[in-house]
């Protein structure tokens, strides 16, 4: 009988260690399966949390940029004013005219500035800046290149993005456009 004990009891040790490894083996798996889903809950998270921030961004532009498309639709207006106010009329009565349309003029800037419109207002003999500027036309004259010459048109932008570059002349060396000139006749 106490054969049959010992037997019995290195049995019953055999199935609680096979029990016990298969217990530990579904710890295991468990704590592979916690540590998985875990990470899975963590990306979720950081996706959701970027899917977030993109759109608060996007509606952000959306209303920094709305009224971009009715700005490029003002800037005519606003060049007429311009060379309308530039020239000296030719009567009092006309005179009279355009200190209303400077009021005018004046009042819609300023409400385009208070929108974030910034004028881009180059002057004769400021430097070219292809970031801004588009040159319209190139004058051949003495001393250096890439000067503005003369000013078509303002060019505007909306926070830093550009609508509408400043439309200019731009000026390029006599003596450079005489050397490409010789060049072409040699040849």
């Amino acid at each position: 009988m106490l054969k049959e004990n010992k037997e019995q009891v290195k049995e019953d040790k055999n199935k609680d260690k096979k029990k016990f490894q298969e217990l530990e083996e579904q710890l295991e798996k468990a704590k592979a399966d916690v540590e998985h889903w875990k990470n899975e809950y963590y990306r979720a998270y950081a996706d959701t949390k970027n899917l977030r921030n993109n759109l608060e961004k996007e509606q952000s532009d959306i209303r920094k940029y709305r009224a971009m498309g009715f700005i490029e639709e003002l800037l005519p207006v606003l060049d007429s004013f311009h060379v309308v106010l530039e020239n000296e009329p030719p009567s009092e009565e006309i005179r009279n005219y355009l200190v209303g349309f400077q009021f005018i003029y004046r009042n819609l800037v300023s409400a385009l500035e208070n929108e974030g419109v910034k004028e881009i207002a180059p002057k004769v003999g400021d430097k070219f800046s292809d970031k801004n500027m588009d040159a319209v036309d190139i004058t051949v004259q003495e001393g250096e290149e890439n000067l503005i010459t003369k000013v078509y048109a303002k060019g505007y932008e909306l926070h830093g993005r550009l609508i509408r570059p400043a439309r200019v002349s731009v000026s390029k060396n006599k003596k450079e456009e005489e050397n490409k000139a010789s060049v072409k006749a040699d040849a």
